[in-house]
């Protein structure tokens, strides 16, 4: 499992204040709080040092090169741009002597970012490493529909040109129509003229650009995670495929193996193994930013089924979601306690009577287990960040999403009172 620390970078000062400051990530991690609190900032540094822990132990680069000075700042942070979030500053410049400091532990490598340096250290031992694809799908998303077909190569955001390039591939490998989440909608592609459609049945018919704002934020999101999450899945003929670069060096690996001298049969079955390892992909990381957005709420329940399903395609799958929808905890606790019931009604042995009736309300295949969730607030105002309390595994009603609800009820009451007072 892979853990991360942070303090005093963006809008994040102690950071978290449990657990040593480490929030794990768990195969579903979400990150929840007002704007500017950083819930995006933390994703980002996630994505970044997650995929620099997969170039190590890939073998794309070696330890030096990523700690060379400033290269995690000037190349790697602006990516997400968000180089300029170190602190101290002074005036509009950056001192060497950072008060940033920025941990991660991972299951192939730890980093740390201290005093203006960071460094790597690899483990020994890295045999439970998942080779990760990672996907950062970006909240400017629904830009996507307004796009001409090869004008992404002008878009200066790093991580939406990243995600286009992800769903261009995701809608090459489509056949036919896929069905929609919500609203019983299809989606078709025409490989001939580069067109996503809209379909309803018996209904109309309408290009991507044309649809609500809701279908142009789902569906590239959508389309992209289960392409890219059915693309780690063992004998997948639509893997994503390795780069030139990446293919000569698994060809020359491979090679390596064949000509030394004095290995056995099964030692060589051993290295090709790990090798392979190495280069294929036998996990799916998916960073959503604002899975709901522009969503109905029913439609934000049907939509992170969706995505709940594809992360529990491979146990070794993550889901981690930034989020302002309390439908979305409330849709998560749903989940959790299927789960539970789930559990229960296998100790009473009653699964063909009863789990029927549990996945008219929850999707069996969306289920969570209590202890792969995490949920994590973070304060604009302090820049701390806690992880939301549970009872019996299930989400807290404690939580700042659920108090904005209730906002509105309290100031109703207080009107009323200021009527009472006309009588």
């Amino acid at each position: 499992m892979s853990k991360i620390r942070i303090k005093n970078f963006g809008p994040i000062k102690e950071g978290f204040l449990d657990n040593d400051g480490f929030m794990e990530i768990k195969k579903v991690t979400m990150f929840i709080g007002n704007q500017g609190s950083g819930k995006s900032t933390v994703a980002k540094l996630f994505s970044t040092l997650a995929w620099i822990e997969k170039a190590l132990t890939r073998g794309d680069r070696d330890s030096k090169y990523f700690e060379t000075y400033n290269r995690f700042r000037n190349q790697y942070l602006t990516y997400h741009r968000i180089e300029n979030y170190f602190s101290p500053f002074v005036g509009t410049q950056l001192t060497n002597n950072y008060a940033t400091e920025i941990e991660y532990e991972g299951d192939s490598c730890d980093f740390k970012f201290y005093n203006g340096a960071f460094h790597v250290q690899k483990k020994n031992k890295n045999s439970n490493y998942d080779l990760p694809q990672i996907m950062y799908v970006p909240a400017e998303r629904n830009f996507i529909g307004s796009f001409r077909e090869g004008r992404e190569t002008n878009i200066v955001l790093n991580s939406l040109r990243e995600f286009i390039t992800d769903y261009s591939l995701a809608l090459e490998a489509m056949d036919g129509l896929v069905r929609l989440p919500i609203n019983n909608v299809d989606v078709e592609y025409s490989k001939s003229t580069k067109t996503v459609y809209i379909r309803k049945e018996g209904g109309f018919q309408i290009t991507l650009p044309e649809a609500s704002s809701g279908f142009q934020s789902l569906v590239p999101m959508y389309i992209t995670s289960s392409y890219m999450a059915n693309s780690v899945k063992p004998d997948n003929e639509n893997a994503k495929k390795m780069t030139s670069e990446q293919s000569e060096r698994f060809r020359i690996e491979m090679q390596s193996i064949n000509e030394t001298p004095g290995l056995t049969e099964e030692q060589k079955r051993i290295a090709r193994s790990e090798i392979g390892k190495k280069f294929n992909k036998t996990a799916f990381i998916n960073i959503v930013e604002e899975p709901e957005q522009n969503l109905y709420p029913l439609s934000q329940n049907e939509m992170l089924n969706s995505l709940l399903e594809f992360n529990n395609i491979l146990p070794s799958n993550k889901l981690i979601m930034t989020t302002h929808s309390p439908y979305l905890i409330n849709d998560i606790t749903l989940c959790v306690e299927a789960y539970n019931l789930l559990e229960k009604i296998k100790k009473a042995h009653k699964e063909a009577e009863l789990d029927a009736k549990v996945a008219e309300i929850v999707p069996l295949k969306s289920v969570i287990n209590p202890e792969d969730l995490a949920i994590y607030e973070l304060d604009e105002k302090d820049g701390n960040i806690k992880l939301l309390g549970n009872y019996k595994g299930l989400p807290s009603d404690e939580n700042i999403l659920n108090f904005e609800l209730g906002r509105t009820n309290e100031k109703f009451s207080d009107l009323l009172k200021i009527e009472d007072l006309c009588l």
